[in-house]
């Protein structure tokens, strides 16, 4: 899910409340601003990026005006073809930045010794991760995607160095290459496996002015709340065929979401992520109101005959909560779940 402009403040605060919880201790996290390479070790290096949709297009472009090295790798075709691509990026500003870059597939990429950027969508992870495990298993893999556990194909593969990045931006492919960017506020990016002083390099290494990161000590509360209110907008949208505004214009379709974000912090409090559901419906409702008239990323997919990412949403929590035992939780989530599937069978076999 993309998120609009109007809720940089609201998130901005969900960063402060998770960098500083009660009794919290102090870790080497470092804001854009401050960061300095601790080693230089991968000042120079390439960065690679899988993914050739809106916001692998606008960081590759981002990170080639800043003089870094890039090379764009699309992550559904693995044929060893080779394109030089147009990239324009229509700024909030007003203004426009253009960029041409190479893109190639995995066949063509020997051993990265880079970080290597994962743009795509998260189903695709276990196949990347198999594909990545030869070229890539002791560079930095930073996830800048949607869902829960997306991470686990990497661990499972034995890959040294992985970060969870949660996108605060918007990114919308036009045609001609064109590429609508609106960045909400600052994208944090913290540890799953790995050390911070790598995490901080790359965080420098990948931080443009257009296009900003930032390390965050607590990453894991921020993947919950984000994908609490993706499990609403992408389970009730679709279903309703409605756009991202129907909470904040239908008290019913209100009431309903604070019941899934109730099920959800529950969940997430089994998992130890201690949840507000009232901060993060009223987060909800300010997105609704913010975004009034878009439609919601799994619904365009529905509507093209994509793929969508239920699975790392609904699905993911309903498994933590069937292993806590929470059957009523669990069997809440999963038949949304369910139902978008079966929407996005049918509009993919159409």
């Amino acid at each position: 899910m993309t998120l609009p402009a109007g809720v940089a403040y609201y998130f901005k605060r969900i960063r402060y409340k998770c960098r500083n919880p009660p009794g919290s201790f102090d870790m080497q996290i470092k804001k854009p601003e401050q960061l300095q390479y601790q080693n230089r070790t991968m000042q120079h290096k390439e960065i690679y990026i899988i993914g050739f949709g809106a916001i692998g297009k606008a960081l590759a472009a981002f990170l080639t005006a800043q003089g870094r090295r890039v090379r764009v790798i699309r992550g559904s075709v693995n044929d060893g073809s080779r394109a030089q691509e147009d990239i324009v990026i229509d700024l909030a500003d007003g203004a426009t930045l253009r960029q041409s870059t190479e893109v190639v597939t995995l066949k063509s990429v020997g051993k990265t010794d880079g970080p290597v950027i994962l743009a795509t969508k998260s189903y695709g992870n276990k196949e990347l991760a198999l594909a990545l495990k030869s070229k890539s298993e002791n560079s930095p893999i930073v996830l800048l995607q949607n869902g829960l556990n997306i991470e686990k194909p990497f661990l499972d593969n034995g890959f040294s160095q992985i970060y969870r990045c949660v996108l605060f931006a918007t990114g919308l492919a036009l045609d001609n290459g064109l590429v609508r960017f609106r960045s909400v506020t600052n994208s944090p990016a913290g540890l799953i496996k790995g050390d911070i002083a790598t995490l901080n390099e790359v965080v420098e290494q990948i931080n443009t002015p257009y296009f900003r990161f930032e390390t965050e000590k607590d990453i894991q509360t921020i993947i919950w709340k984000k994908a609490i209110m993706n499990v609403v907008f992408n389970s009730v949208c679709p279903l309703l065929e409605t756009d991202n505004g129907i909470f904040n214009r239908d008290a019913s379709a209100l009431r309903l979401a604070g019941q899934i974000i109730k099920s959800c912090t529950a969940i997430a409090g089994k998992a130890g992520i201690r949840l507000n559901p009232q901060e993060i419906e009223t987060g909800l409702l300010h997105i609704s109101k913010a975004s009034d008239g878009q439609l919601i990323s799994t619904l365009q997919d529905i509507n093209n005959g994509r793929r969508t990412e239920i699975d790392t949403l609904n699905f993911q929590i309903a498994e933590i909560a069937e292993k806590n035992k929470m059957t009523i939780e669990a069997q809440q989530i999963l038949l949304l779940g369910e139902l978008i599937k079966i929407k996005e069978k049918i509009n993919l076999t159409i």
